[in-house]
């Protein structure tokens, strides 16, 4: 009996010591400093890399496989949450398009077999996935700035061709439309049931895999919408510089970050003997390969599950794989430490991020117009965006990317509005260079739009050092 009660006194005290511990550790990682106005400390899901849930080292298949973004399960996501007294004023959506078809094949191998039709029997699979396909049939008079009106609306061939939107790409971004719609309309109720074709801001490239990831948000979003009132208007260039493209000093960076990345290619002995191994199989110079960026193909065999391509001398295997991928993410982390593209993304993202601001301003006027934009973009639109933000550590922009920019209005505070951040449903909004510090002095879990709009304005140029006060002095001085 004795024997019995210390073991219960003993199995009892160790329950007592786990809930202790579990106690601190919560507490930990949720501090629980006073809250004002009925708002309680910020907690926030991290953009750095995880320890407890990420490779203890760099993987780079790990890595490939986030770039994928296989659709699966609903993910959670932080957009849309506020205090109960904030009001949801206007939404911009920054996308990447989806997933796609290789740009560039590697020399003398086959085509990945890749079908770019949309079947429901297929996976990955929406629901609403065939609503889309006969909704997009219905479509052809719709009105759109020119050429976007010569691109088809969705793809439909069954050997994709090459940068073509597949049906991987499609679902991603319905799945987006979905969540947003979710979260931004039937919670937030942003627009209005019997909205109006100026109350979206609609804009992409000229390519067709923009335009159909554009559209499979949008139809996510908008079930059913009206083609009367979408209208696409064009963007000849991936910066989405409108007509502030012509920018010097902003190409000379960009020429000084290319030889950067040369230069980091020279010295990587590993990378150049697995092009040279490559070259060897394909029976090419090793030059012409690697003239051939051949991890656009490999990605696309990798994100689909398809066999790396084979020749009489070989195959291109997982290894050589693993060596390109890995140098893209040591290419990386020295782009950040270089800032030599930190300078070329201050400048080419200022365009955009200033259009940005003022539809925010407008909407805070009470204007109702073009209260959900929607940027149907690249790679190469996004990374500048995430990096002139001070979003270092974000990973490179991955397949159906989404950078989202929420504005607020303060129910007890009209005059006051204040914005959020979002990387792939990612409060990231602490993160930025322009407001990092304000959680430390500001109960409220969002960043003052005035924060943002004096980082456009003058902090862009500041950061990039030199005199320079706007963005056509900053384009345009001289010694740099």
């Amino acid at each position: 009996m004795l024997f019995r009660n210390r073991f219960l006194l003993l199995l009892a005290l160790a329950a007592l010591l786990a809930f202790v511990s579990l106690s601190l550790q919560f507490f930990h990682l949720i501090p629980v400093s006073a809250a004002k106005n009925g708002v309680s400390s910020k907690s926030r899901k991290r953009i750095l890399p995880d320890p407890a849930t990420e490779p203890p080292v760099t993987d780079p298949v790990y890595e490939a496989l986030l770039y994928c973004n296989i659709p699966s399960v609903a993910e959670r996501s932080m957009e849309g949450h506020a205090p109960h007294h904030f009001k949801l004023v206007s939404v911009h959506v920054f996308i990447r398009h989806g997933d796609r078809y290789p740009l560039y094949v590697i020399p003398k191998t086959k085509r990945p077999e890749i079908d770019c039709t949309l079947v429901a029997n297929r996976k990955p699979y929406h629901p609403k996935l065939e609503a889309f396909v006969s909704h997009m049939s219905k479509g052809s008079g719709a009105s759109f700035e020119s050429p976007l009106n010569s691109l088809p609306l969705y793809p439909n061939h069954p050997l994709c061709e090459m940068g073509e939107l597949t049906q991987t790409g499609v679902v991603q971004h319905l799945q987006n439309g979905q969540l947003l719609r979710d979260i931004y309309l039937k919670k937030h109720k942003l627009l209005p049931t019997d909205w109006s074709a100026d109350q979206l801001y609609l804009e992409t490239t000229g390519k067709s895999r923009t335009l159909q990831s554009g559209l499979a948000l949008l139809y996510g979003f908008l079930p059913d919408f009206d083609w009367k009132k979408i209208y696409f208007r064009h963007q000849p260039s991936a910066l989405f510089c409108s007509g502030s493209c012509y920018c010097p000093v902003r190409n000379q960076y960009l020429e000084k970050e290319q030889r950067r990345q040369y230069l980091l290619r020279l010295k990587n002995s590993q990378l150049e003997k697995t092009y040279g191994e490559m070259a060897k199989i394909v029976d090419v110079p090793t030059k012409q390969l690697r003239a051939a960026n051949p991890i656009d193909s490999m990605l696309c065999h990798f994100c689909h599950n398809v066999s790396f391509p084979c020749t009489k001398n070989g195959c291109v295997d997982m290894e050589h794989f693993k060596v390109i991928k890995t140098h893209q993410i040591e290419d990386e982390k020295e782009r950040r430490e270089k800032k030599l593209y930190l300078g070329y993304s201050l400048l080419g993202a200022h365009p955009i991020l200033n259009q940005t601001i003022s539809r925010m301003q407008r909407a805070t006027e009470g204007r109702k117009e073009e209260l959900f934009a929607l940027y149907s973009a690249h790679d190469v639109t996004l990374s500048p965006v995430l990096s002139a933000l001070g979003l270092s550590e974000a990973r490179f922009p991955r397949f159906a990317a989404r950078l989202i920019f929420e504005l607020w209005q303060d129910r007890e505070k009209p005059s006051e509005h204040s914005v959020r951040i979002l990387y792939n449903g990612v409060d990231v909004t602490f993160h930025t260079s322009f407001c990092q510090d304000h959680h430390k002095h500001s109960p409220k879990p969002m960043c003052p739009l005035e924060n943002l709009v004096r980082f456009v304005k003058r902090d862009m140029f500041v950061a990039l050092g030199g005199s320079s006060t706007n963005y056509y002095d900053a384009c345009h001085r001289e010694g740099f």
